[in-house]
């Protein structure tokens, strides 16, 4: 029997895609926001995928902060940047 991948959505293009594929943010339970690349961390995350249209559409829906119910720094937006242009550049 074939092993079940675990499928997230994806807060940007509401889509359904393999957890591995999708970025993990993570609001940990002293109300830190960070990026969790190995799915582990603790907290209530939240998944983007790897194109840059579904964060400007995270950012401009705000999704994120809806999801994860906190207001997210410009620095994590800064870092799901540089890691998005890091995967596909």
């Amino acid at each position: 029997m074939p092993k079940k991948i675990p499928m997230r959505q994806c807060t940007g293009c509401r889509e359904m895609k393999p957890k591995r594929e999708l970025i993990r943010v993570v609001r940990s339970p002293k109300a830190e926001i960070s990026l969790d690349f190995k799915g582990k961390a603790s907290g209530r995350g939240a998944y983007l995928c790897q194109n840059p249209l579904c964060l400007k559409k995270a950012i401009k829906s705000r999704a994120l902060e809806r999801s994860l119910e906190v207001s997210i720094p410009e620095e994590i937006y800064a870092q799901l940047e540089e890691q998005m242009e890091a995967e596909n550049g």
